[in-house]
């Protein structure tokens, strides 16, 4: 007669034996050359992500259809380590490939693992993150695979807007692959070690006969600075790791919440006399944007978003007195703040961001216009600033405008003028908003009495002045209510507080659709 007990016993030491197996991976051997390479493994990366201890892992023993090609292959946990766990107490989803595996390829019951904590984040309501490092689609499974993208893909348009979606790029995303991290909210990769492309260096030498490197092809500096498909870059494994952190802190959990509030010791009624020696009048001196920021802010904290690409616009997230705001800012140190298609298309981006997710939207102005040129008109500025004027005219958390210096032309409306949208419109008495600087109005406006007159310099300058005390204040517009007023300067972040703080609970109602159609 057998003993229960012992049965039991082995039971459970067939288990470990087995969790054992799924746990190392590819073995020790490959385990070895990740760390070597200077990664961490799929499970070192959730652990230093999550609250320790918080990880719940599900689909353990999940295992590949088999097939033709797959026989005899031993794949364990399918190359993919699933669940959920905490991020400052936050119930988050996470799923990541484990290069060790098959190079973390994807087959069929590897996406089923990711799409099942796909549909679990959103239907609890909480963020799913994607630590990615795999060499793509496994081919020995053929069209399968090919399938378990598209069931990916289909979910992160799905779930768009819904709980935020982020992506950590760790090591290689290429061919297919990369679609499902541009279809999330955000990218972050890991300098060195990281790279994305749809066609890799060979099959482009063959097509195309350019020599390519894959770092310098797809590489994270060359995503965050030249082609803007990645947000942030970060040195290392646990430095993206520390940054989804970081930015989850400024999210809610989903589209139904606002983002946590942090305590601060910075008061809400800090006065902010730096703003007198960071900007002036003179709207020929540059001034630096960013400072402005990191003066009204809470603790002089922000997160720039996408700072290495369109540095003529600046968003990112910050805190005022301790609430989450999306900022979006003009740059007048670089190409003086225009706007041109870049800058349209990465604040709008970020201003459908911040919408989805409830969180309030701070505007700051200083800018000449849209950038001229053929190059820019050809290349479709009139499409790419249309997603901002869409962008702005679309959302419906509340929305505060500062102009703090020049607001001109059409950039003046896509800016987030109170036509677009603005809840409430501000300007310093440095301001000024017309349909163009005065040196271009006056000769358009006063062009017969200049060229009629004995001394066109001096005409010019006089009607140019006349101009300036005319139009080029902020005055007219505030006269007209298109200004709610002119605040000093040093009482801005009291009254940035005070406004958003009376905005918080606005609702909003817009007309019966299926969805917009924005002019992508």
């Amino acid at each position: 007669m057998t003993n229960p007990g012992v049965e039991l016993q082995e039971l459970i030491a067939a288990m470990e034996q087995r969790r054992t197996r799924v746990e190392q991976g590819g073995g020790p051997e490959r385990l070895k050359k990740q760390r070597d390479g200077g990664k961490l493994t799929a499970r070192e990366r959730i652990d230093v992500l999550l609250d320790p201890g918080s990880f719940l892992e599900m689909g353990t023993f999940v295992e590949h259809r088999g097939g033709r090609l797959m026989q005899g292959v031993d794949a364990p946990g399918e190359g993919v380590v699933t669940g959920r766990g905490t991020i400052q107490g936050r119930q988050v989803f996470v799923f990541s490939q484990d290069f060790t595996v098959l190079g973390g390829s994807l087959g069929k019951m590897n996406a089923a693992k990711v799409t099942k904590i796909m549909d679990m984040a959103a239907r609890t309501g909480c963020p799913v993150i994607g630590l990615n490092d795999s060499a793509g689609a496994r081919i020995q499974e053929g069209v399968d695979s090919l399938s378990g993208y598209g069931e990916i893909f289909y979910r992160n348009a799905v779930y768009s807007g819904t709980v935020p979606q982020i992506s950590a790029i760790l090591g290689p995303c290429a061919g297919g692959a990369v679609y499902s991290p541009a279809l999330t909210d955000f990218i972050l990769m890991s300098g060195g070690s990281s790279y994305m492309f749809i066609t890799g260096p060979e099959v482009i030498k063959s097509v195309t006969r350019e020599d390519v490197t894959f770092d310098s092809l797809g590489g994270a500096d060359v995503h965050t600075r030249k082609s803007g498909v990645a947000h942030l870059e970060y040195d290392g494994d646990e430095a993206v790791l520390a940054g989804v952190r970081d930015l989850l802190g400024y999210l809610p959990q989903n589209a139904r919440e606002k983002a946590p509030s942090q305590p601060t010791s910075d008061p809400a009624d800090r006065t902010n006399e730096k703003l007198l020696d960071i900007v002036v009048p003179d709207q020929r001196k540059p001034y630096a944007m960013h400072a402005v920021i990191h003066e009204l802010v809470d603790d002089g904290t922000f997160l720039e978003i996408q700072p290495n690409w369109a540095k003529n616009i600046v968003v990112g997230f910050a805190r005022l007195n301790g609430e989450s705001v999306g900022i979006v800012a003009n740059n007048p140190r670089v190409m003086a703040g225009t706007l041109n298609i870049d800058a349209s298309d990465k604040a709008a981006r970020f201003i459908r961001t911040c919408d989805c997710y409830n969180i309030p939207i701070l505007t700051l102005v200083d800018v000449t216009g849209f950038l001229p040129g053929v190059a820019q008109e050809h290349a479709g500025i009139i499409r790419h600033g249309a997603k901002m004027l869409y962008a702005y005219a679309e959302a419906t958390v509340p929305k505060v405008t500062l102009i703090t210096r020049k607001s001109y032309g059409g950039a003046y409306l896509a800016m987030n003028s109170r036509d677009m949208g603005a809840d409430v419109v501000y300007a310093w008495p440095t301001a000024a908003v017309a349909v163009m600087g005065a040196e271009g109005a006056a000769n358009i406006v006063y062009r017969r009495e200049i060229a009629g007159s004995d001394n066109p310099d001096a005409t010019r300058a006089q009607k140019i002045a006349e101009y300036k005390d005319a139009f080029d204040n902020p005055y007219v517009a505030a006269s007209k209510g298109y200004i709610d007023d002119v605040i000093p300067m040093e009482d801005t972040r009291r009254v940035l507080i005070q406004t958003f703080a009376m905005l918080r609970d606005k609702e909003e109602a817009r007309p019966y659709k299926k969805h917009g159609n924005i002019p992508l």
